[in-house]
Order: structure tokens, then C-alpha cells, then sequence
């Protein structure tokens, strides 16, 4: 045991554990003691020390790439402008947010104080246009157009308009070469919103406040390449601002070159033709609703036969896409999507629907070979067919007796197609179909690629509508009740004796639906782009090809070029050489059926044309023109929404059309020097050793009457070829209008589809 007294030993560790606590609170005592003189006593000394370096960011906007014609000439390209901007953020440290400055830069630029203050503000779901949708942090463009005088004022008076800059800028510019608009096939741009660089943070495209994106047409598709890479140069400056240093920086990468198929010189003739063949339209006299047509709206699609390359895609009405440059204003806004503006921004050649009329025939008559029935037999082309009282009845109600499957096309005989497709209803077993109805008229039509997108390479295509037996069901359902309420009413108008069927048997596959759908009528919905893929197959031997306008993208320095192959997606499903016997009916048309009247005088025998006229109604409506052609070379399809018939309104915008691709003259001589394309362009243009692509210039097209450039032969003149009379003109005809992509359908007469 230790000889320690007990005492002694507390006494010891008293004395350390005082020792400790001294220890400890010393220790303390200099941490604080530090931190106070380190945050107190010098906190504002060190603080400015570290604000006195700190990097700031000059974004430099990559130059956007251009969009070129398929000879190198410029249809979207990049100029210098004097660009006024605003700086939201330096305005919303103003007492009065800034409106005294926008008062006064709205004086110099000789606007509206309201049309610059509502460029500044926001975009909300509940802020109209215009307004901003890009980042609030980044300068908001107020005008592209300023002169070199206001610059200069803006400039020399920093003082009165602090957070304006006015700086030369390189904006878009839609070049419209020789006239050629091309809007919604090149689309606009618009500044690129927080969420929109939220979603491409890990993508192989980043986006940054400054950048604008493609919202619609080749913009949108080759954005990523259009675009860029924009260079961001680091300063590392001082507390006042002064540069003391540079960071790592990155060099902006200028956006790469699309050369497309178009050609400018054949887009600008077929956007006056379509115009034209519209306003001829509008001074013509239709019978069924006693008043001339209204030609609302109308498309054309120019289209390689060996490839599916668009050589031309146009659609009326258009707009100017310069009025998206910089910011739109108000009124063009308004212009472009209010409710009288019949939406200009649609293109309508693959976001325009309608029932197709008569050149969809030609896939009734391989539905009918594939079903079993001879292309070469005798049908009875009747002036009408009756189905249970029903009466159906023929173009005119003319009558061309027994004639073949072929004769049926030329002069588009619907009782011939009424009768195939109702017989084929009834071997499906009518009323009370089979377990698994053949169904060839609508198997045929999604073999053709309808009712679903074709696959061009331009945003918001629309799938159009093959109205079978499951379309049939999934529609009833979704209207029944509809149907049956408005059934119930005591008015006799066709829309409540529709309702009153529909609800009865909407479910069912009637007689009446598959003899009407036979013609191109009822519910089918197609768009000029899917019969102009289906039209170019059966020219180039039925290779369905996916349309395509982009051809190749090029570096900026030239080095790299990235062409676009045609790719196909099916073939036509025809039997043995009915493609062939259907290709030489539709050369038939134009020189002994439908389309005779206003391709007398072509030059036949070398330049062989083929074509199909359709003409097709809806209740409500007038009729729609549809003009479906093509040779070895080209297919062109138009439509004209409430214009009338297919041959009468149609046709002869289309023959000017191939005239100027051959150098066709109004009395069927051929000047070659004169054509514009006579066999497409398969090589790209010459790029420059310095990335430069060199284009010739381009003139505006003369204006040209579409009545007047060929010999008109009046209904039963003998075509001097074959000393058959010409087919009587389509005038009398019922087509379809069909309604554009933002209309609903309405419910279809089911008449003729001439």
C-alpha cells in the first residue's frame, strides 16, 4: 500500500485538473481572441482583399451556321446589324425599373414606349407577345434595325441610358433569294429559355444564356450544327472592375453549313405558281354554294423520284421569317397566330390534312389486285351505284360503260371503285365481319405508308388518318355520347342525321364507309408530302423513299462534309406488273382522261408525264383541288384548300411548274437553255479551300398567268394523238376540303372523288 495520505493525493490532482482548465481556457481565449481580430478588428480588409479578384464572363455568340440551296446559294444566312439591347438586370435597379430609361431610348429610336417596354418584360403563361423568353440575365435585344446616328446618341450619352448598349452584331437573315420565301420550310430562331439549358447541360449540344435555337423547319432539325459553339472569355478583375489578369478562356466555333436540296430558282416559281393558281381560283364561280372559291390555303411539294429529295416545298399563306429577327413585335405576332391570321406559320405541305379524293385510286386499284380482282376485266363504270337505296353516284353522272381497272383511273370513274370495294366488304363478311377480315382497301393504304409520318428530316410532321376498323372503334368510343346527345334533337340538318347513324352503328364498318373511303373520301386524311412519297414510288419502281431537304453539313473550314444519303422505308406492296399497268394508266390521264384538258400540246413522247386529278368535299365545305404528277425525273404534288378541282385549279400551276424545270415553251417545243433543272442535281456545290461555297446569283421569276401557258381543249375535242375525245372537264365534281392540322374533321358527304 502507498504510504501517500489519502489527502496529499487529492490534493495532486486538484492542482492538475486546474492546470487543465487553465490550459484549455487559454487555448480559447487566443482562438477567439484570433477570430475577433481576424473578422472584427480586419474582417472589411480582408474581405476587400478577396473581392479584389474574381473572374467575370464575356460570352461570345458563336456565328450560326448558314442554310444553303443545292447550288451554294444562301436561303438563310447571318449580316451585321446595329443591335440595340437593354440590360434587365441593370434596369431593375432603378428606382422606377428603368422606365425612364425606355422612355427616352423609345425617343431616339422613334418607337412606341409600350412596344420597347413590353420587349423587356418577362414571358409568363399569362404575358402576351411580345415579351422575352430568354434569360433574364442576358442583354434583350430592343432593335436590329437602329441607324448609325442613334447609335452614336446612345453611346455619347451613357449617362442617360445606363444598362443600353448598341453594339454591331451579326443577326440572321432570310435571304429570300430571287423571291424564293421558303419560310416554313427554314423556320425562326428565338432566344433559348432557363429550362431549355436545364435539359441540355449533359447533352452533347450545351446551350448558354446568350444562344438562340431553332423553334420550327431546318432551324430546328440542324440546330445542334447550325449553332455551334460559342467562346467564353475569363478576366479576372478587381474590386472596380479593372482587368488584372485573363483565366482560361474558350475560342468560339463558328456553326457548320446545311446545303440542302432546295433549289431557290424552282421553290420561287413554285411559291408564284401556287399563289397564282389561288387567286385564279378565287375569280371562279362554284355551283354548289353559289359563290366564287375562297382558296384559303394551299401547299406544293417538288420532289426527286429517285431519292425523295425536295427540290421545292411551299405553302400558302406564308410570312416573312425576318420578322423574327431581333424580337417580334406585337402586331406581327398577332399577324402570324391570331385567329384571323389563318396561321401562316403551318406548313401545310406535311401539317396540312384532307381527304385525298381520286388520286388516292391508285391505291384502291392495287387493293383490288391484291384482293383477287384482274386489273384487265370489265367493270361497269355506271352513272351510279345503289346500296340499299342509297344512291352513289358518278362524276356528272356520265357513265363510260364496262371498261378495265386502268380505263377506271384515266377517267376517274368512281362507280367502278365503288362497286370493288363494296364487293370486298361483303366477302369480309358485310354487317357481320369475319373473325380476321382480309380488309385489303385499308391493309393497302398503310402498306402505302398512310397514317403515319413519312419521315422527312422537318420538325411537327402529322400522320394524317387511314379510318379502319380499329380507327372506326377507338372513335366511337370517344364520341358516342356526343353522338347520341345531339341525336336526340329534333332537327333534321345532315349534322343531326349524321349524329343520329353514328350513334346507332358508328362502331360498324358500314357499306357506305368502304365504298366512300374507296374514292379518297370519308374520313382518310393524307398530307401532300405522303402522296407525293407514294407518287415518286411508283415512278422510281416502287421504292418509298423518306423525303429528305437536308443533303450534307459542311465544316466552316470546308474540310469536313457530311452528306445525307436517301434512305427508302418500304416498297409498294403491288403484285406482279401492276405498278407498271397503273403507271401507264396515269400517263392515260393526261392525254385521254382527267388532266387532258389542260395538258394539251406537252411534248408526250419525250417528256413522258404522268398525273392524277382529285377533287374532294366536305360537309361545309367547298371543294378541295388536289393535282398528284410526275415524270422519270420529278413528282409534284398541289392542293388547294377550297379551291376547286383538281385539274381546274391544280393543273395548270403544276405544268408551269415542270415547263420551268424543262424549258417547256406554251406550244410544247423544249429550250434548254431556258430550263432550270432538267435532270436534278446530284453533286453538291464547289467548296472553297477556305470553307467558302461560291453561289450564282439569282433573279426573281417573272409572273406568269397559270391559264395561259398552254392551249386549253374544250370538253370533247379529239386529242390529236389518239382522235379520242378528251375527257369531259371536272368542273361539276365534289371534292373534299379537308380542314387544316389545328381543324378538327368534319364529317364527310361521301360523294365523289374526282
Amino acid at each position: 500500500m502507498s504510504n501517500i495520505p489519502e489527502t496529499g493525493r487529492t490534493t495532486r490532482v486538484t492542482i492538475r485538473l486546474v492546470a487543465i482548465q487553465i490550459l484549455v481556457f487559454s487555448l480559447l481565449l487566443t482562438l477567439g481572441g484570433r477570430l475577433w481580430y481576424l473578422q472584427i478588428r480586419n474582417g472589411d480588409e480582408y474581405s476587400n482583399q478577396a473581392s479584389n479578384n474574381h473572374v467575370q464572363q464575356v460570352v461570345e455568340p458563336a456565328v450560326r451556321g448558314s442554310i444553303l440551296d443545292a447550288r451554294g446559294v444562301p436561303l438563310a444566312d447571318n449580316q451585321t446589324r446595329l443591335v440595340v439591347s437593354a440590360s434587365r438586370t441593370e434596369l431593375m435597379k432603378m428606382a422606377d425599373d428603368g422606365q425612364a430609361v425606355l422612355t427616352r431610348l423609345a425617343e431616339v429610336l422613334d418607337m412606341e414606349t409600350k412596344d420597347v417596354t413590353d420587349k423587356v418584360r418577362l414571358c409568363d403563361s399569362k404575358t402576351p407577345q411580345p415579351c422575352w423568353n430568354g434569360s433574364p440575365y442576358q442583354p434583350i435585344p430592343i432593335t436590329d434595325e437602329a441607324t448609325t446616328q442613334q447609335a452614336l446618341q446612345i453611346r455619347e450619352r451613357a449617362e442617360d441610358f445606363p444598362g443600353i448598349s448598341a453594339e454591331p452584331t451579326a443577326v440572321r437573315r432570310y435571304a429570300a433569294p430571287g423571291d424564293a420565301n421558303t419560310a416554313q420550310v427554314l423556320g425562326y430562331l428565338s432566344p433559348v429559355t432557363d429550362e431549355e439549358i436545364k435539359k441540355a447541360e449533359d447533352s452533347e449540344s450545351p446551350l448558354l444564356r446568350a444562344d438562340q435555337i431553332g423553334r420550327s423547319g431546318l432551324e430546328r432539325t440542324y440546330d445542334s450544327q447550325l449553332r455551334g459553339k460559342a467562346g467564353v472569355t475569363r478576366y479576372e478583375v478587381d474590386n472596380l472592375g479593372r482587368v488584372i489578369g485573363k483565366a482560361n478562356s474558350d475560342r468560339a466555333v463558328p456553326g457548320a453549313n446545311v446545303v440542302t436540296s432546295i433549289d431557290a430558282r424552282v421553290q420561287a416559281i413554285a411559291e408564284k405558281e401556287l399563289e397564282a393558281a389561288m387567286k385564279a381560283a378565287r375569280k371562279e364561280h362554284d355551283r354548289n354554294t353559289n359563290q366564287n372559291y375562297k382558296a384559303d390555303a394551299g401547299a406544293v411539294v417538288v420532289m426527286e423520284s429517285k431519292t425523295g429529295r425536295i427540290v421545292s416545298m411551299a405553302s400558302n399563306p406564308t410570312y416573312d421569317p425576318n420578322a423574327w429577327v431581333g424580337g417580334i413585335s406585337g402586331k406581327d405576332y398577332q399577324r402570324l397566330t391570331g385567329k384571323d391570321s389563318n396561321y401562316p406559320l403551318l406548313n401545310r405541305a406535311i401539317q396540312g390534312q384532307a381527304a385525298p379524293g381520286s388520286i388516292f385510286k391508285v391505291i384502291s386499284a392495287t387493293a383490288a389486285v391484291n384482293a383477287g380482282y384482274d386489273f384487265d376485266d370489265k367493270y361497269d363504270c355506271s352513272s351510279a351505284f345503289n346500296i340499299g337505296g342509297q344512291v352513289f353516284k358518278n362524276f356528272e353522272s356520265k357513265g363510260y360503260g364496262p371498261i378495265d381497272i386502268g380505263r377506271a383511273l384515266e377517267v376517274s370513274c368512281d362507280t367502278v371503285f365503288y362497286d370493288l370495294a363494296y364487293k370486298q366488304w361483303q366477302k369480309d363478311g358485310g354487317n357481320k365481319p369475319k373473325d380476321k377480315p382480309a380488309d385489303y382497301f385499308y391493309k393497302t393504304a398503310h402498306q402505302f405508308g398512310l397514317g403515319k409520318e413519312t419521315g422527312i428530316d422537318l420538325p411537327n410532321e402529322v400522320a394524317g388518318r387511314v379510318p379502319d376498323r380499329k380507327w372506326k372503334k377507338d372513335y366511337y368510343e370517344a364520341n358516342k355520347d356526343a353522338w347520341c346527345e345531339q341525336a336526340k334533337s329534333k332537327k333534321r340538318d345532315y349534322v343531326t342525321q349524321i349524329a343520329r347513324e353514328n350513334c346507332a352503328e358508328g362502331m360498324k364498318m358500314r357499306a357506305g364507309d368502304s365504298v366512300n373511303y374507296s374514292i379518297g373520301q370519308g374520313d382518310t386524311l393524307v398530307t401532300p408530302i405522303q402522296m407525293a412519297t407514294i407518287y415518286s414510288a411508283i415512278s422510281n419502281g416502287g421504292t418509298l423513299y423518306d423525303p429528305s431537304v437536308g443533303k450534307a453539313v459542311v465544316s466552316p473550314d470546308g474540310k469536313h462534309v457530311k452528306e445525307i444519303k436517301p434512305t427508302a422505308h418500304g416498297k409498294l406492296p403491288t403484285r406482279g406488273d401492276t405498278r407498271d399497268k397503273i403507271d401507264k394508266a396515269l400517263a392515260g390521264v393526261v392525254t385521254n382522261g382527267s388532266a387532258a384538258w389542260r395538258f394539251g400540246g406537252w411534248p408526250q413522247d419525250k417528256i413522258p408525264m404522268h398525273a392524277k386529278t382529285g377533287t374532294a368535299e366536305v360537309h361545309g365545305k367547298q371543294t378541295t383541288s388536289w393535282f398528284a404528277s410526275y415524270t422519270k425525273d420529278y413528282t409534284i404534288v398541289m392542293t388547294i384548300s377550297q379551291g376547286g378541282t383538281g385539274s381546274g385549279a391544280s393543273g395548270p400551276a403544276v405544268r408551269n411548274i415542270y415547263s420551268a424545270l424543262y424549258g417547256v415553251d406554251a406550244k410544247g417545243g423544249i429550250d434548254r437553255k431556258k430550263a432550270l433543272l432538267p435532270s436534278p442535281q446530284s453533286k453538291l456545290p464547289k467548296i472553297e479551300k477556305d470553307g467558302t461555297i461560291e453561289a450564282p446569283q439569282i433573279k426573281p421569276p417573272k409572273k406568269t398567268e397559270p391559264a395561259e401557258t398552254a392551249p386549253v381543249l374544250a370538253a370533247g375535242e379529239l386529242d390529236q394523238r389518239s382522235q379520242r375525245p378528251i375527257a369531259t372537264l371536272d368542273a361539276g365534281e365534289s371534292p373534299v376540303s379537308a380542314p387544316t392540322a389545328l381543324t378538327p374533321p368534319l364529317a364527310a358527304t361521301g360523294r365523289r372523288g374526282q
